[in-house]
């Protein structure tokens, strides 16, 4: 069964408009309408993440950004129908599909993946809960209530540190582990931490009801690490100033065994 001619139309359109100089524009268009939709378009696009994605953004000039861009509008199909999840087709873009050039740098995923996280967390609907949660409770006896609106990065290349005055070529020797959160001001922030304070915060939503010294048991017996006490001095201090930059929110009593 042959395609419909409206059919056929609709996706020569659209291929033109997603790349003109590969796809001729179909027959009976006035050309001077035809400028038009091929402007709005790719310029709704290339506004859209250009916002965000600053950072990225700042590392190209006006010809390398557009090539990205055209890249991205020719050659990706986006999955959703909805402008806000563009950036994340982007993201999806630059990290399965895209070939980076001679242009490019070579941390392009990962800072774009790491700007993304930014803007998800930035617009994020999560809750606190108003109750149960106790502000200054004992997060050793009591359950750490971890910030909801959080996200723990692991990256090869320093991303947060990246900017046009600062672009590396090679990756350090150790992964980078970054916490980002947004705070009670509802300002995104960052820390960057290390894999034992990484591994911590996995624990914490992997066993949400055990106590804060339940979980620095657990890190302890997974570092083969034996002195008791120095693993909760240790561990108090840390969640103390996980407490202190909004990551931790509180503490709740533990639940009494039926």
């Amino acid at each position: 069964m042959s395609e419909p001619e409206f059919q056929r139309l609709q996706r020569s359109f659209a291929a033109h408009l997603r790349n003109p100089q590969r796809h001729p524009a179909p027959s009976g268009i006035e050309e001077r309408r035809l400028a038009v939709y091929r402007q709005l378009f790719f310029n709704n696009l290339n506004g859209f993440l250009e916002k965000g994605f600053p950072v990225l953004r700042s590392l190209y000039d006006d010809t390398g950004w557009r090539r990205l861009v055209r890249g991205f509008f020719d050659q990706h199909a986006c999955t959703s129908p909805y402008f806000l999840e563009i950036p994340e087709e982007f993201v999806t873009f630059l990290a399965e599909t895209y070939q980076p050039g001679e242009g490019d740098p070579p941390f392009l995923a990962e800072l774009a993946h790491y700007e993304w996280i930014e803007l998800v967390l930035d617009t994020a609907t999560d809750t606190v809960p108003e109750q149960g949660v106790q502000p200054g409770g004992d997060l050793l006896r009591g359950v750490p209530y971890l910030n909801p609106l959080h996200c723990v990065l692991n990256y090869r290349w320093p991303v947060h540190q990246i900017g046009p005055e600062h672009r590396p070529e090679t990756p350090p020797e150790q992964p980078v582990w970054l916490l980002v959160y947004r705070n009670a001001e509802d300002r995104v922030a960052f820390m960057e931490i290390n894999a034992v304070t990484a591994r911590l915060l996995a624990l914490m939503q992997e066993q949400p009801l055990s106590s804060g010294e339940q979980l620095l048991q657990t890190l302890g017996d997974e570092m083969g690490f034996q002195d008791r006490v120095a693993l909760l001095s240790f561990g108090a201090d840390l969640l103390q100033r996980l407490r202190d930059r909004e990551l931790i929110l509180g503490a709740r009593l533990q639940p009494t065994p039926a």
